[in-house]
């Protein structure tokens, strides 16, 4: 009986807690999915880039897209502070991401119509991890 008192104190005691230093399945999280996305469709893309470009922005690009999803799941393991610093970094990683596609675009690696579509995914993940990362506050 007292056991069965204590697990339901506990339990109420979990749901009334503050969830700020909840953990995330960062296999669950949709910015992760799509920025694993953005990841595949930018080594697809750099893989059509100039020889010459291999070791310089499609290096950049595909390093760029890579640390998206990185630091979600990195930072999908820590308490909400420090969950929000990582998206913040693959905020930032995804920014630069789009300003290397439109450089590509400009030397004419990539179509206009190829540039528009992926930049359009970047954007959606900007606002979706924007959005995210208000509400962990």
């Amino acid at each position: 009986m007292f056991e069965k008192v204590v697990k339901n104190l506990l339990l109420i005691f979990l749901l009334i807690l503050p969830q700020k230093n909840m953990r995330h399945n960062f296999k669950n999280l949709k910015i992760w999915i799509l920025a694993m996305e953005i990841t595949n469709d930018i080594y697809r893309l750099t893989a059509t880039f100039p020889k010459s470009e291999i070791y310089s922005l499609a290096n950049q690009m595909n390093r760029c897209s890579v640390s998206m999803p990185s630091n979600i799941a990195e930072g999908s393991n820590r308490g909400n502070k420090h969950f929000q610093h990582y998206l913040n970094i693959s905020l930032g990683s995804s920014f630069e991401l789009q300003t290397q596609l439109l450089i590509a675009c400009q030397n004419n690696y990539v179509t206009k119509e190829k540039t528009e579509k992926l930049e359009n995914k970047i954007i959606e993940f900007q606002r979706m991890t924007t959005g995210f990362i208000s509400k962990l506050n």
